[in-house]
């Protein structure tokens, strides 16, 4: 009976993401259509061949498509040229697309020669011995990396509140980024979201602003990926390296971590309905557009009515978010960070572990969006790693069921380090 129920649900698992290829299939067609009435310069989508190059994920690209692969509705093909096309000048232009929302924090890219992350500073002043100022004092300073669909909300609403100045003649100063394309951010679209791309805009926004000469950095799921790759650029300033919930992924021999990552984080399935709404929007890029036409270009609609039933002036920080970034964004910092990320891992530890930075790793034993053997299999990797395996918590209760441990755990690495 068992084994029925199992084949009876691979089946309707089949169908389901059978109808989501025949879906997308035709979107691709309809939004090429579209784009050309409405944009000077569509950016093409990755339906046609691959682009030889590190900087974009395998996975942008062998997404298999029953349809496309049969050669059905093949003229959709034509509409969508390899990658190797965008050239120059599409890169540059400054036009928000038709189906991205246009409120002023969504276009603050468009008017702003400029561009910077949205970060948010805690600093705690210096405070006066009997004597007078106390000048022995010495700055750290902490950068917080946020996970995919998340902004800075998500460290100011948990370890910021519990945060204070610690002593042994040390003043901290704790900055929450915005991730490009995330949150108050700009969200570019004339931008792949790589790893270098991030990796760069931290460093303008925050490391090159602030004239930081060295720091620690704290990082979640996603934003583990970009703080290993911004700390072996910089590991002469980092002194200390902490990632909560890493997406790492090792390499087996039929298949590239990129794929592993990709099968892991959002593996087709129907069931809970949060994971079949992540291997959605992970898998299919047109129907996943189509999503974020309806929602994130009209997060502000959204936001209001939710504000009007719920009877509330500020919603919670973590619904806010889900909405607060484009189909572009999203989609290419999915598969170029979490997914394409992953084949760069073993080197940039690599070079942590040379320059001597420590790196400190903590997972919940619950979580299964991220699993445990992803730290497991990184502590083995690289022994030298100090891991921290949190019992009962999932992939966000790791931090917001224990915020006070939490910020204990940080202050001691920082301490240690």
């Amino acid at each position: 009976m068992e084994k029925k129920m199992k084949a009876l649900l691979d089946t309707i698992t089949f169908l389901v993401f059978l109808f989501f290829d025949f879906v997308d299939v035709v979107l691709c067609v309809a939004y090429k259509l579209l784009d050309e009435l409405f944009e000077a310069k569509p950016f093409p989508c990755y339906c046609g061949k691959k682009l030889e190059t590190k900087e974009l994920s395998e996975t942008l690209f062998w997404r298999k498509n029953v349809f496309r692969g049969m050669g059905f509705l093949s003229f959709g093909r034509k509409t969508c040229e390899a990658v190797k096309k965008r050239d120059d000048g599409n890169r540059g232009e400054l036009v928000n697309r038709w189906s991205d929302c246009g409120c002023g924090s969504c276009v603050s890219w468009m008017k702003k020669s400029n561009q910077k992350l949205h970060v948010v500073v805690k600093e705690f002043p210096q405070v006066n011995s009997e004597d007078g100022p106390r000048e022995e004092a010495t700055t750290e300073n902490v950068i917080f990396l946020h996970g995919f669909l998340s902004s800075s909300s998500y460290w100011t609403h948990s370890v910021f509140k519990y945060l204070s100045e610690p002593l042994n003649h040390q003043i901290y100063r704790y900055f929450a980024v915005d991730l490009l394309g995330f949150g108050k951010s700009p969200k570019p679209n004339d931008c792949l979201y790589t790893l270098n791309d991030h990796v760069e805009m931290i460093h303008k926004s925050v490391i090159s602003a602030y004239e930081l000469s060295s720091f620690h950095l704290v990082a979640h799921s996603m934003g583990c990926n970009i703080a290993l790759a911004l700390a072996a650029k910089y590991p002469k300033f980092v002194k200390s390296v902490t990632l909560v919930a890493p997406p790492y992924f090792c390499d087996s021999n039929d298949e590239t971590s990129s794929s592993i990552a990709l099968n892991t984080v959002a593996k087709k399935t129907l069931w809970p309905p949060l994971a079949f709404g992540k291997s959605v929007m992970s898998w299919y890029e047109h129907v996943g557009r189509f999503f974020c036409f309806l929602i994130c270009k009209n997060h502000t609609t959204w936001e209001w009515i939710f504000k009007l039933f719920t009877q509330t002036r500020e919603l919670n920080f973590m619904v806010v978010d889900l909405a607060r970034h484009t189909h572009h964004s999203a989609w290419h910092s999915m598969h170029n960070v979490i997914c394409g990320g992953s084949k760069f891992t073993d080197d940039y530890v690599g070079i942590l572990i040379n320059a001597k930075v420590k790196v400190w790793v903590i997972h919940g034993d619950q979580d299964l969006t991220v699993p445990l053997d992803c730290s497991n299999n990184l502590k083995m990797k690289f022994p030298q790693l100090k891991l921290i395996i949190v019992q009962n918590v999932d992939h966000g209760t790791v931090i917001f069921h224990r915020k006070k441990d939490f910020v204990k755990s940080l202050q001691h690495i920082w301490a240690t380090s």
